[in-house]
């Protein structure tokens, strides 16, 4: 699988990463074939937040690295910090605390990256600073990012980190556009040319700070599954269409079509079957064409001016 130069950072990570939020419930057996299968894809980056599961996510995941010493090495742990039962925390000591954690749940000393999971509109970009700081210092974070965020609010966080934010992790896929209809739509009087995240994707692109995708197949927020809708029936048809020429699925087509952006973005999938890995992986190292990217942009429902 092709890997990517996250954020210009030299930190190479796999073009699909694999997504952990629904690891903890699962039996040993299961999550070994799951590993063990995202890296005979090529997948070596695993993607981790301290509220999935409840912490569980972690600590199941952290058990399996312990039954392999040696595989730490072989692979890149992310994870996030920011989100608290009903609110937001971006302080210092929720950012130490955190991480500290997470540190202990996954058996290892160091994470590869660190994001603020979501935006906390109390943060003092000051007091975050502090906290990236110590954690860099001591090597228990070696890269730090945000998701969900806007370029204003990256912008002013990142007037005081002395290190370069690298990641910035989204939803997007075929049937959730809102990072392309507002390029695609400018100077137009409709919804699709409302500016709803200040071109985020045009910023990371100038930022070289590599957007990383989460839940491709979900449309809304959370509303669902477009592979399984009769609402996205077209999008379907196209998909599989294009992907038998392929040789893929709908899936790795969905995937090689968010990999065809020349934004270089990397898909988190949160697949929890083994089987699905392989298949889904494979889209990342087919290149559509131009023609057949707006394609599929069309068929989910998509109208170019």
């Amino acid at each position: 699988m092709k890997q990517l130069n996250l954020g210009n950072s030299g930190l190479n990570a796999s073009a699909v990463a694999l997504g952990c939020m629904r690891i903890g419930e699962l039996p040993a057996e299961k999550l070994e074939r799951l590993f063990f299968a995202a890296l005979e894809a090529g997948i070596n980056f695993f993607d981790h937040a301290d509220i999935y599961g409840g912490g569980l996510c972690e600590t199941r995941f952290g058990e399996l690295l312990a039954r392999h010493p040696g595989l730490r090495e072989k692979i890149l742990l992310q994870s996030k910090c920011g989100i608290r039962k009903g609110f937001f925390d971006f302080s210092k000591k929720h950012i130490l605390e955190s991480v500290e954690g997470s540190l202990k749940r996954l058996q290892t000393d160091r994470l590869d990256l660190l994001l603020l999971h979501r935006p906390d509109t109390l943060m003092e970009p000051e007091e975050v600073a502090e906290a990236f700081q110590l954690l860099y210092d001591s090597g228990k974070v070696r890269h730090f990012g945000v998701s969900n965020e806007n370029p204003t609010q990256m912008e002013l966080l990142q007037k005081f980190l002395p290190r370069k934010l690298i990641v910035n992790q989204l939803q997007f896929g075929p049937a959730h556009t809102s990072l392309v209809d507002c390029g695609l739509n400018v100077n137009i009087n409709s919804s699709a040319g409302t500016m709803f995240d200040g071109s985020v994707l045009e910023y990371c692109r100038l930022r070289e700070v590599t957007i990383q995708t989460w839940s491709p197949f979900l449309f809304g927020f959370f509303e669902g599954n477009f592979l399984v809708d009769s609402r996205f029936a077209e999008l379907n048809t196209t998909l599989g269409r294009i992907g038998e020429r392929y040789g893929i699925s709908r899936e790795a087509t969905a995937i090689a079509w968010i990999a065809r952006h020349p934004a270089r973005i990397q898909t988190i999938i949160g697949t929890t079957r083994a089987d699905r890995v392989a298949d889904y992986s494979r889209g990342a190292d087919v290149e559509l064409t131009r023609e057949e990217w707006y394609e599929i942009y069309r068929s989910a429902g998509n109208r170019l001016p």
